[in-house]
């Protein structure tokens, strides 16, 4: 081997022991210097921090969103800075948060003032003071809430009460309506009530009417009494008691046809047989609807005349669907004419109708009201006011306040020094002042945005939206400082790293030592 190898071969191990020697001391000097930088230069790198992380981002078009400043690549508009949301910028330690209400974790409009249990069985769950149960806390400073002419309303407890304003429709009593017809078949020869809209009082004379079938009947009725007279004075009771029952199927038959008894009785009395036999009506009322004339020919079972008593009157009220919880049978409602002067009439609900118009998607309530003068038409139009029972003790804000979106309901809660945070609500009735009851969502005492709170929501739906399309941000220095254990365990491992120096030297001499006194080569150079 040339003395050059071996010079090599010999200061290989020997600078390696040097340099493992010499530069633990140096790694350890070293990592307490960048320890010191570190602390030195923490302040200055989160407020790098914080001014790089500053985005930019287009108002008609959210989605853009850039480090720096300059256009929107669709518009060409300006960009915006975007302002991080509330929730984000709050620096308020985890020991200071104050408990603002309890939420139920599958309902977020389930809200109580103290901690207990959900309507499901699960444990209610705390929102901060710094936190929104639903939705991003939006920040806007005073000025802007001064132009956009925001105003805000308490939450208060009211009876509400409503006064529903609705038309009726006067009509007929149903069970005072009848159809007047002929059980038998023939010619009417005269009539009596001859116009629709004509008074008919029980009993007054309405058509007669001829009829061979009646005649026949009254023949047989003559038959049955005279044979009746021969027999009375049969020494055989039977056939006596035969000849009377005889007389008497001939009169039930002429009963049956509506013959009256008067007619029966003359008709006894005078043995004489009548052409025409008349009509008489069965019930007071007016007449609604002729279909006979004098001279027509009738058939058994035609409908001839409809009667109607109009001495009471039903009057049908169209309710809304959203206004069936205020109604209720029983309640007290004024009719009021069309006419002018006229005088209020008190009723109260009879019947709701236990289904509703498919035409008007209304459902009827009807009202009995007594008619005596008949100043109530069928047919009129009248205004009905339903004065509707209190709910008492209801949690409510102005309806001005509730923002629909399909199935739910959203309200603004200002939080103070210009904060505002959505929660969804469940809403009740609503009084014609203009509140609308809370059932859910809400505390007594709390303030609620009623007007400009769409811009508000636009914000919060924008913001969150964003929030979502932003890429996670980097720890923070607390996050840095929560971690300093973290930290100290990697260099705890770095120090066993290189405490293990010295075991690693006599490795080496180990090694070295071998190598010198097992390899022949090297003893014959020595």
């Amino acid at each position: 081997m040339s003395k050059s190898k071996r010079f090599i071969w010999i200061f290989v191990p020997i600078g390696i022991v040097a340099g493992l020697t010499l530069g633990v001391p140096m790694i350890g000097h070293q990592h307490e210097h960048l320890e010191v930088v570190a602390e030195l230069a923490g302040p200055t790198s989160a407020v790098a921090a914080e001014q790089t992380a500053q985005k930019y981002t287009c108002g008609m078009h959210p989605m853009i969103i850039t480090d720096a400043p300059g256009l929107c690549p669709i518009c060409n508009m300006e960009l915006t800075p975007l302002k991080a949301s509330g929730a984000q910028t709050s620096t308020k330690p985890s020991g200071e948060r104050k408990v603002k209400y309890w939420v139920a974790p599958m309902d977020p409009t389930f809200i109580r003032d103290e901690p207990g249990k959900s309507p499901m069985g699960m444990d209610l769950v705390p929102v901060y003071e710094d936190e929104a149960a639903t939705g991003s806390i939006i920040s806007v400073d005073p000025v802007t809430s001064q132009n956009m002419g925001v105003r805000m309303a308490l939450v208060t407890r009211k009876d509400l009460s409503r006064t529903i304003r609705t038309v009726g429709l006067v009509g007929y009593e149903e069970p005072k309506q009848y159809s007047i017809n002929s059980k038998i078949d023939g010619w009417v020869e005269r009539l009596y009530v001859n116009e629709t809209g004509q008074v008919v009082k029980k009993g007054s004379p309405l058509l007669e009417i001829y009829s061979p079938a009646l005649v026949s009947a009254q023949e047989e009725f003559l038959l049955a009494r005279n044979n009746n007279q021969s027999l009375a004075g049969s020494p055989f009771p039977s056939i006596a008691e035969g000849a009377k029952r005889l007389q008497e199927a001939s009169r039930r038959r002429l009963k049956l046809w509506d013959i009256s008894d008067r007619q029966v009785a003359r008709l006894e009395k005078s043995g004489e047989v009548m052409k025409n036999l008349t009509l008489y009506a069965p019930y007071d009322g007016i007449v609604t609807m002729k279909m006979v004339r004098e001279g027509q020919f009738i058939k058994s079972g035609m409908e001839l005349l409809t009667l109607s008593d109009i001495s009471k009157v039903w009057v049908y009220a169209d309710i809304y669907e959203y206004e069936m919880p205020w109604v209720k049978v029983g309640q007290k409602a004024r009719i009021i004419l069309p006419y002018v002067g006229s005088e209020p009439i008190e009723s109260t609900v009879s019947y709701i109708y236990p289904f509703v118009e498919p035409k008007t998607r209304t459902v009827k309530a009807r009202f009995d009201i007594d008619n005596p003068d008949f100043a109530l038409k069928p047919e009129m139009y009248v205004n009905v006011r339903l004065e509707s029972q209190p709910v008492t003790d209801a949690l409510t804000v102005p309806v001005e306040a509730v923002l629909h979106s399909g199935e739910k309901q959203t309200v603004f809660v200002a939080l103070g020094e210009g904060k505002f945070e959505p929660r969804l609500v469940k809403t009740g009735m609503q009084n014609d002042a203009g509140d609308i009851e809370i059932v859910q969502g809400l505390l007594e005492g709390e303030h609620v945005v009623t007007s400009a709170q769409f811009m508000l929501d636009s914000e919060s739906k924008l913001r969150e939206a964003i929030q979502k399309m932003l890429e996670p941000q980097p720890p923070s220095a607390e996050a840095h400082v929560h971690a300093s254990p973290a930290v100290d365990e990697k260099d705890e491992e770095m120090d066993d790293l290189f405490d293990d120096d010295d075991q690693g030297k006599e490795s080496m001499d180990d090694l070295f030592g071998k190598d010198s006194s097992d390899n022949p080569k090297a003893k014959s150079e020595k």
